[in-house]
């Protein structure tokens, strides 16, 4: 079923501090936001306006002003605005290098937890809102280096209570699923089909599409596409002209791309490469 257009009311505003790595995204859907993918980074954020419904691990959640929104790196997850106004958001995408070094100059203990999931996607920690709001203001406001660290630094001490230690998700993951994904990830630019990798699972096709969905969420192409974006994300911060990106992560061209990158994120290839051009 096709989407439907996005409003002309959307808007999306991207700041990317170069020291970090963390990127402070605010932005505004009324109706269809996003489509399920997923992110390498932590993504920790705050609604600041409207009703903002939106799947993530198999769960329909609603989030309103002032709830804390926490999704950890590889959570499928899309959005969509339920209430005519639409809604408005303010996160921070936050490298898991980053969080680990910070969380290790602590103390081991701190960065042992890094590897669990999140208790909850949503919380009403008030605690927690106010130190991100207060983090993602230094970084989108360009207000220093120490600002920034002041602030996100009490973002984590008030984060660090929101790990959940069980296992990571690898380790519940069935071996042909598990088989597939690393298969994908070493030939994401490759055009690969659904026998190809269902003989390296060691699986038909029929069962690696069922095993495979219900153990990490998506699809294998879905997965494929997200995995791509995310390259895609990471090669546009890098300053790669969008052409030889889409090249690079196994897109036909640059129109494939951007129709998949804006489905995702909100933005085009170009619009999120020149926000991510405008650093601390």
């Amino acid at each position: 079923m096709p989407r439907a257009s996005r409003s002309t009311n959307d808007w999306f505003h991207l700041r990317r501090d170069a020291e970090t790595g963390i990127e402070s995204v605010q932005a505004h859907f009324e109706g269809h936001a996003y489509d399920a993918h997923a992110h390498d980074e932590i993504l920790i954020g705050v609604t600041q306006q409207g009703v903002q419904r939106f799947r993530c691990q198999r769960a329909t959640l609603t989030s309103t002003r002032g709830r804390v929104i926490l999704i950890e790196p590889g959570a499928v997850h899309d959005g969509d605005a339920i209430d005519e106004g639409g809604f408005t958001y303010a996160m921070l995408y936050v490298p898991q290098a980053w969080l680990r070094t910070t969380l290790e100059e602590r103390s081991s203990a701190a960065a042992s937890a890094f590897a669990g999931r999140f208790r909850a996607t949503l919380c009403d920690d008030e605690r927690l809102r106010d130190a991100i709001v207060r983090a993602f203001t230094a970084i989108a406001g360009a207000e220093g280096r120490l600002a920034r660290d002041l602030s996100l630094h009490r973002m984590v001490d008030h984060l660090s209570g929101h790990w959940d230690h069980r296992a990571s998700r690898s380790a519940s993951e069935g071996g042909a699923a598990l088989r597939a994904r690393e298969y994908l990830h070493a030939h994401m630019a490759s055009d690969v089909g659904l026998d190809e990798l269902a003989a390296e699972a060691g699986v038909d096709r029929f069962r690696l599409h069922r095993q495979f969905t219900a153990a990490i969420g998506q699809s294998p192409h879905a997965y494929l596409v997200s995995l791509r974006l995310r390259a895609a994300r990471e090669r546009l911060a890098r300053g790669e002209a969008p052409a030889d990106v889409a090249s690079a992560v196994g897109f036909a061209d640059q129109s494939h791309l951007g129709r998949w990158f804006r489905r995702a994120f909100g933005s085009t290839p170009g619009d999120y490469q020149r926000a991510c051009t405008n650093v601390l």
